[in-house]
């Protein structure tokens, strides 16, 4: 089929923006990698918030284990003032025992408190670690937007505009059979399959202004 040099490109930037036009859009390496971030920082945030809700619990522990032994504290002392001055035996062996629950309860408290501290230093490091992710990831995520922002733009091409920059005998040719790159003037770009020597010979020497087809698939090769 006969076409103008410089208007075989235009077959194959057709046959490309239809070929684009008929799949899913393409999300960029770039794109990926800020979505894949995001996705991460996500699950992070939930992790983060449940660390510093496991804190935020154990502070009010320690709150409630501190403001028991202050009662109890307060109890003691009332029994023990309440001793100095009761004189009935049966008071004052009430008295002795409940300021001995109360001393023996403080003790238990003392030992809950030691293990709290202990406990809430480990989860304050691990809501420090979780922390530090979400720093680290928000630093990651501005540099993949970044990225993002620097891929250039692919311009989208109008088929409809590339066909009428075609005569109608070269579109109907191209509808029918299709358009492929000739690479590195050995293989068609179409089914990848590499020509004979005597095909490639035959290919070379189909004129400038005619558009050879492939002996495998017969599409129109551009050179």
């Amino acid at each position: 089929m006969k076409l103008a040099k410089d208007l075989q490109p235009i077959l194959l930037q057709l046959a490309d923006a239809e070929r684009r036009a008929g799949q899913p859009t393409q999300i960029s390496p770039e794109q990926e990698e800020l979505n894949k971030l995001i996705k991460e920082r996500a699950r992070m945030s939930d992790a983060a918030g449940s660390a510093q809700l496991a804190v935020d619990d154990m502070e009010l522990e320690i709150l409630r284990i501190q403001e028991d032994e202050r009662k109890l504290k307060k109890r003691e002392l009332d029994d023990k003032r309440q001793l100095g001055a009761e004189t009935d035996p049966q008071r004052r062996k009430d008295l002795e025992h409940d300021r001995y629950a109360a001393k023996s309860r403080i003790a238990d408290l003392l030992s809950e408190l030691k293990e709290a501290h202990n406990e809430i230093a480990a989860l304050r490091n691990n809501r420090d670690v979780h922390g530090a992710r979400l720093d680290e990831l928000d630093r990651k995520i501005e540099v993949a937007k970044r990225d993002v922002e620097a891929v250039p733009e692919v311009e989208e091409q109008d088929p409809a505009q590339l066909r009428a920059q075609l005569p109608a005998d070269a579109v109907e040719a191209y509808d029918d059979q299709g358009a492929a790159a000739f690479t590195q003037g050995r293989t068609c770009n179409s089914c990848f399959i590499q020509l004979t020597g005597a095909e490639r010979d035959e290919v070379a020497n189909t004129p400038e202004d005619e558009l050879p087809t492939c002996p495998n698939c017969g599409v129109l090769l551009v050179r």
